[in-house]
């Protein structure tokens, strides 16, 4: 069975950091590209950052370039957000996904591509 268990949410200061985890387990293998996503209240669901298989590719999007950062560690299963300088508009709830459908050296910001999603956590920025 897929699961991914997500965690490192929370309530933080504008400026401050949070680092958010994804772990997964039932894959198998370690070729996933995996998103990291979030939805804040009233909003469609957006793309924030993507890492290939390979970990060699990954995206951000514009409004969280210089400020996010996205790594993997593949013995670990785990997939990590390092989230600094944050913003009230960062304030959300964060889900990983996981795609199986795209080669190991490219990864997408498009929810529509991912079929398997964790349950999600907040975060909320605010003084």
């Amino acid at each position: 069975q897929l699961q991914f268990v997500e965690s490192g949410g929370g309530l933080v200061q504008p400026g401050g950091s949070l680092r958010l985890s994804c772990e997964a387990s039932g894959f198998g293998s370690n070729y996933y590209a995996i998103g990291w996503f979030r939805q804040a209240p009233g909003k469609e669901r957006e793309g924030v950052s993507c890492i290939s298989s390979s970990g060699g590719t990954t995206k951000y999007a514009d409004s969280v370039k210089g400020r996010f950062t996205i790594s993997r560690a593949n013995a670990k299963n785990t997939v990590y957000l390092q989230m600094n300088s944050l913003k009230p508009e960062d304030t959300a709830v964060y889900y990983c996904a996981a795609t199986f459908k795209i080669v190991p050296t490219m990864c997408v910001l498009d929810p529509a591509e991912y079929p398997y999603w964790g349950q999600g956590t907040q975060v909320t920025v605010s003084s």
